[in-house]
């Protein structure tokens, strides 16, 4: 299987007074449709790496290659084009915006990346809106939504671009019990209908526990990259 993202030796100092280094020596790799997370306590260094491969931050050293392609060597226009193509993003708070529809809120990425709003995107929309249960709510502004119908036009947001991979920050955290199950296993379904790779921060264990590959980072280095063999079998 081909590597989608690899790491290696990235480190990323912040502040030259008193700097602090936040990411140290970090190098894995990921494979095309990978279901993978990331554990790693407040301050390990776990959204600062995320930060990183997801191509909003560039490191001090050391390299990210995504797609075959050397990022660090790109400008920040060419960074931020690969990344509205490749990289697809769900937060912990889903950050629509109110004021617009569900439908104008997941052709967001698209637009921004320059596309046209024509029938071929909207007909693609709508299929996601179909795939994440949301059908109907189209022309609804996001503010009438619950909190797990605009995770998941967040989720919807994030597959737009039909990402190679989503990086998933928290995604579960503001939500109660049967909508983490809900979302976690849409990941499932759009990782395995869709064969796109997802790595998924968190500080659950037991979310972490249900993904085929659990990354750790303490203090701001990679001490474990283990296989769930339970779930792999």
């Amino acid at each position: 299987m081909d590597d989608l993202l690899t790491t290696d030796g990235l480190k990323k100092i912040y502040g030259t007074v008193l700097p602090t280094t936040a990411v140290e020596n970090v190098s894995f790799s990921l494979s095309q449709g990978e279901f993978v997370s990331l554990i790693g306590q407040s301050g390990s260094g776990k959204s600062t790496l995320l930060n990183l491969v997801g191509l909003l931050d560039t490191p001090s050293s050391g390299k990210v290659i995504l797609e075959g392609k050397e990022v660090h060597k790109m400008g920040r226009k060419e960074r931020a084009n690969l990344r509205n193509k490749l990289i697809g993003f769900i937060f912990q708070f889903h950050y629509l915006l109110p004021e617009f529809s569900v439908l104008e809120n997941i052709l967001m990425p698209s637009l921004i990346g320059g596309y046209k709003s024509d029938k071929r995107l909207k007909k693609f929309a709508g299929e996601i809106l179909d795939f994440l249960g949301l059908s109907g709510l189209e022309q609804k502004n996001a503010n009438q939504l619950s909190g797990g119908q605009k995770q998941r036009v967040a989720i919807g947001r994030a597959l737009i671009n039909r990402p190679s991979l989503v990086l998933a920050d928290e995604p579960t955290g503001n939500l109660d019990t049967t909508n983490t199950d809900q979302v976690y296993e849409l990941f499932r379904k759009i990782n395995k209908e869709f064969g796109t790779a997802f790595l998924i921060v968190t500080h659950d264990r037991g979310i972490a526990q249900r993904t085929d590959r659990i990354l750790e980072i303490r203090d701001g280095h990679l001490v474990q990259d283990v296989y769930n063999k339970y779930l792999s079998a």
